[in-house]
C-alpha cells in the first residue's frame, strides 16, 4: 500500500522504460485521462517495485527504450497505486500470461502522469557523466523496465542535464 510522502516516507525516484512506438512521452502528455496505465510489466522485481515501493507523487524519468536512440525523454510522476493489469488475461495481448490466476493475478499496473517532455538525454550522454556511474540503468546487464533512481542522480539529471531543456 502506498503511503503519503512524509519525513518517514520520503518521495522516491524511478526510471521507467517505455518503447516509444507503444507509448511515447508525447502519447503520455496527450493521454485523454491525463494519465497512462503502465501495463505489460512481466518481471517480478519490477512488479515488486511497483507494488511495494512506488508511491503516488514519486518522480519518474520517462525513458524511451528499444528505439534508434534510447534515453530519457521526459519527466512524469506516479499517479496511482497498483491494480490488476488486465492485459495478462487478454489472449490477443502480447502481455498475455495464461498461467496467471484470475483470483490472485500475478501482474499489476499503475498510472503514470507525464509532466513535461525534455530534450532527449541519450544513454551515451548518461554514461559520459561520472556522477551517474552507479545509476542502475547504466550497469552491465541491466534490463529491468523500472529501476530506482537515487536522489543525487535525480538532482543531477533534473538540475544539470535538463537545465534549460
Amino acid at each position: 500500500m502506498a503511503l503519503p510522502h512524509t519525513a518517514e516516507h520520503p518521495a522516491r525516484y524511478w526510471l521507467m522504460k517505455s518503447e516509444p512506438d507503444e507509448c511515447s512521452i508525447d502519447d503520455a502528455l496527450h493521454a485523454p485521462e491525463a494519465t497512462v496505465p503502465w501495463t505489460g510489466v512481466r518481471n517480478y522485481q519490477a512488479r515488486n517495485f511497483m507494488r511495494d515501493a512506488m508511491q503516488v507523487g514519486d518522480g519518474v524519468l520517462f525513458y524511451h527504450s528499444s528505439c534508434p536512440e534510447p534515453g530519457i525523454a521526459g519527466l512524469a510522476r506516479v499517479a496511482s497505486g497498483t491494480r490488476t493489469d488486465p492485459t495478462q488475461f487478454d489472449a490477443a495481448s502480447p502481455y498475455h500470461d495464461p498461467k496467471s490466476p484470475t483470483d490472485t493475478p500475478r501482474w499489476l499496473l499503475l498510472e503514470v502522469q507525464a509532466l513535461r517532455k525534455t530534450r532527449l538525454i541519450s544513454l551515451a550522454e548518461l554514461r559520459a557523466h561520472p556522477a551517474l556511474a552507479d545509476m542502475r540503468v547504466l550497469q552491465k546487464g541491466s534490463r529491468l523496465s523500472i529501476t530506482p533512481v537515487e536522489p543525487g542522480e535525480w538532482a543531477y539529471i533534473t538540475g544539470v542535464l535538463m537545465a534549460g531543456a
